[in-house]
């Protein structure tokens, strides 16, 4: 059984990185704003499944696996620096967009597309790759069961907090949409705010030294 200090310290690092501009935040945002919160919900259960199939590399192996391969953790690596690249450009560039700008009458996408997409933006999001691999294990204890047990209860609690989190940011869309159009400097700052901060994650991911085991 884990410790409610292990619980505590998953749940204030998964609040950090859940409430810090990622490719989740500005994916669920976006959908909730050009196709409604239904969209939104809809796109938050393919992040939620990303979030299993983690969870199940996890208890499998990740961090090892990425420890004795190092070129696996390059490739995920580096598919999450680009990622991330491509949004902040796509935001950045001129005429980009702020994931909080109205839509207009942008085509509205299928709810398997919108699965699918919530699921590969998760999936290729680099701070839930190291939040498995590398800060996870850090709170295993040798004396508290199998580290597969515990990694299942630990990757628990951050799956709920961070669809806690994802989910509030994703309802509250629209109003923060509505507020920064009344603003259209705000909106640029925010455009621009935002779009620097994925560009920052993009370097740091990319010179992101690979995660040891222990």
């Amino acid at each position: 059984m884990i410790s409610a200090t292990a619980v505590g310290g998953v749940a204030l690092i998964e609040l950090g990185m859940a409430l810090t501009p990622g490719p989740n935040m500005i994916h669920l945002a976006s959908r909730a704003i050009t196709q409604g919160r239904r969209a939104g919900l809809v796109s938050l259960s393919g992040t939620a499944v990303g979030f299993v199939a983690y969870l199940l590399a996890a208890a499998a192996g990740l961090s090892a696996l990425f420890a004795a391969v190092p070129v696996a953790y390059l490739i995920v690596k580096l598919a999450g620096a680009a990622y991330l690249a491509y949004l902040a450009w796509s935001m950045l560039k001129p005429g980009g967009r702020s994931p909080f700008a109205p839509a207009g009458d942008l085509p509205a996408v299928s709810d398997a597309r919108l699965f699918s997409m919530g699921l590969l933006t998760n999936l290729l999001n680099p701070k839930i790759a190291l939040l498995y691999a590398a800060l996870l294990p850090q709170f295993l204890d040798p004396h508290a069961g199998p580290a597969w047990a515990q990694l299942l209860q630990l990757g628990g609690v951050q799956i709920v907090v961070g669809l806690a989190v994802n989910a509030v940011i994703m309802l509250g869309a629209a109003r923060v949409s509505g507020f920064l159009a009344a603003r259209p400097r705000a909106m640029t700052a925010q455009r621009f705010t935002a779009g620097g901060l994925l560009g920052v994650f993009a370097v740091r991911t990319a010179l992101s030294r690979t995660p040891v085991s222990g």
